[in-house]
């Protein structure tokens, strides 16, 4: 069982069997989400969705995961909105999103850290987007490498593939870059509605 707390509002979802019950109470504060692990071990974890408005190069760590070259993530990094999702007080996972045209907004830059990768964060983070979002903009959208961890990760948060560009890596990185020992070279195109 988990609650969020956004924009006023507990979200209670009951997340057995893949099934949601939600219940909706007016609140006041962050988002935040208390989870209990669905691994019975009764460990309770606290997790707070925050928007960073300056000093958002302390996080270049966590946004070179995503984007490995610095002058690419400048391209849109000030213009763009940036949340970090916290964890027990640690950041666990950043999100850069921008406006694009006709009512989509584009994940720049989506990264976990790699100790806490596979424990939800990503996945929370793009449910927290799409609430946030939804009546705003009719679409999330993101260009990916073509790798076998984040393509399969954005189809299972309900992205679906409308394309590519061919040769993206090669034409506008000035070095190669690899996932799972992958040489990138195409960018994947997806969008999720919201």
């Amino acid at each position: 069982m988990f609650h969020v707390k956004q924009n006023r509002q507990i979200v209670k979802a009951n997340r057995s069997w893949g099934k949601t019950r939600k219940q909706v109470t007016r609140q006041t504060g962050y988002d935040t989400m208390k989870e209990t692990d669905n691994q019975n071990t009764g460990r309770q974890t606290h997790m707070v969705i925050r928007e960073i408005k300056e000093n958002k190069k302390q996080y270049i760590t966590l946004l070179l995961l995503a984007d490995e070259q610095e002058s690419m993530i400048d391209r849109y990094l000030e213009n763009g909105s940036m949340y970090v999702l916290e964890d027990e007080g640690s950041v666990r996972c950043e999100c850069v999103v921008a406006e694009q045209e006709n009512g989509v907004l584009e994940i720049k830059n989506i990264a976990t850290v790699p100790d806490s990768q596979r424990k939800g964060y990503g996945k929370a983070m793009i449910g927290f987007l799409a609430r946030q979002y939804a009546g705003k903009y009719s679409h999330l959208f993101v260009g990916t490498g073509d790798s076998p961890l984040t393509v399969p990760f954005y189809e299972k948060c309900g992205f679906v593939r409308i394309g590519s560009i061919q040769n993206c890596f090669l034409e506008h990185y000035d070095h190669p870059i690899f996932e799972c020992g992958v040489r990138l070279t195409d960018m994947i195109l997806l969008q999720k509605q919201i």
